[in-house]
């Protein structure tokens, strides 16, 4: 009880309600930026611009109410393990994703420490986000690929053989075929065609669990 009245005191006496207000704004002004500009210049998952603003936010908070109060240092490790907790579906996003992640993180640990001159937390978030703007270059962007997986009922004599026959069931030319298993006792080839991604199935490839391989008689 008596820990309890201290922490609760010493939140008190640290937070500074113009120093939060300003870290905070700081704070949403880089996430528009990173989220509603930077992010949004090339396709992407539906769901990574509210995964993005969650843990920034999340993390803003969690920053600002540990440093201003006398915490012992084992919150802090704590907060620390539960941000290990945090996993992407690989089905779902992407390392570009990850990478918004990481810098979205970044973001809230820089403007969530209190008490830190202005200028500095400005340069950071400045440094950061022109990084980012440098480095993913939408014009690198490649269409969405659609992946279809197969299992074949025979054994072909070469790769260009394999195209020819999925081209022919599918009736489109696939963008290219990979050979992922060839089984002799079985008699099978398992590939993976890529096609490029319909309108619609762009829209929804974020959301799509992966499918079982589809068998070909």
């Amino acid at each position: 009880m008596h820990t309890q009245v201290l922490a609760a005191k010493g939140i008190t006496d640290h937070i500074a309600v113009i120093d939060l207000m300003a870290r905070g704004g700081l704070d949403v002004i880089a996430l528009l930026i990173l989220i509603g500009w930077l992010y949004r210049r090339r396709p992407s998952a539906p769901a990574m611009p509210l995964v993005l603003a969650a843990l920034n936010i999340g993390l803003f908070a969690a920053m600002s109410t540990i440093s201003a109060g006398k915490f012992p240092a084992g919150v802090g490790f704590g907060l620390f393990g539960i941000l290990s907790l945090v996993r992407l579906r690989s089905a779902a996003f992407t390392l570009r994703d990850v990478a918004y992640t990481f810098v979205a993180l970044v973001i809230a640990l820089c403007t969530g420490l209190p008490e830190r001159q202005t200028w500095l937390v400005v340069a950071l978030a400045v440094v950061v986000l022109v990084a980012v703007l440098l480095v993913d270059d939408p014009q690198g962007y490649e269409p969405a690929t659609r992946t279809v997986k197969l299992t074949l009922d025979r054994i072909y004599p070469s790769p260009a053989a394999i195209t020819e026959d999925v081209e022919s069931r599918f009736g489109r030319t696939p963008l290219s075929v990979s050979v992922d298993e060839v089984d002799y006792v079985r008699e099978t080839t398992r590939v993976s065609a890529r096609y490029p991604a319909e309108p619609r199935e762009r829209a929804l490839a974020a959301d799509d669990e992966p499918r079982e391989p589809v068998t070909m008689p």
